[in-house]
C-alpha cells in the first residue's frame, strides 16, 4: 500500500471497495486482525485501529470467539457503493475543473470513456 493516507484508512477503503464490488456481502467473515496484519505485513495495532473504526462506522460487527463480520444489513452495500461513487465523482470533477474543462466537455469525455470500456457484447445501439 503506497499512499500518503494512513494505513488504517487504506485498510478501511479496501474493505469498502470489496463491499462495493460485492466481494464481501452482509454476514461474510473478514480475516482476523492477526491474519490481516500478516497478509498486509503491517503492525497488528494498525489493523486493530482499522477494525475499531469500521465498527464505529457500522461496517462490521465482531462476535467474540467467532470473528468479525460484515454487518448483516442489506442496505449497507448500497450505501457504501453510493458513498464511494459520490467521492469518486467529486474527485473527478475537482480534477477536471482544475484542468479548465467545462461541464459538457467533461460529460462528453465520460460518455466516451464508458463506451470504450464496455465489453464488446455489452455495447448498446
Amino acid at each position: 500500500m503506497e499512499s500518503p493516507r494512513p494505513i488504517y484508512l487504506q485498510i478501511i477503503d479496501e474493505v469498502k471497495r470489496a463491499m462495493a464490488r460485492r466481494d464481501l456481502l452482509p454476514g461474510d467473515r473478514i480475516p482476523s486482525q492477526r491474519e490481516l496484519a500478516q497478509m498486509l505485513r503491517v503492525n497488528p495495532n494498525t489493523v486493530q485501529r482499522a477494525f475499531r473504526e469500521m465498527e464505529v462506522l457500522g461496517l462490521v460487527e465482531t462476535v467474540r470467539g467467532e470473528g468479525t463480520f460484515v454487518r448483516d444489513d442489506p442496505a449497507l452495500l448500497s450505501q457504501v457503493r453510493s458513498e464511494m461513487a459520490r467521492q469518486a465523482v467529486a474527485h473527478f470533477v475537482k480534477q477536471i475543473r482544475g484542468l479548465g474543462f467545462a461541464e459538457e466537455e467533461a460529460v462528453s469525455m465520460v460518455r466516451a470513456a464508458f463506451r470504450q470500456s464496455e465489453p464488446e457484447g455489452d455495447r448498446r445501439a
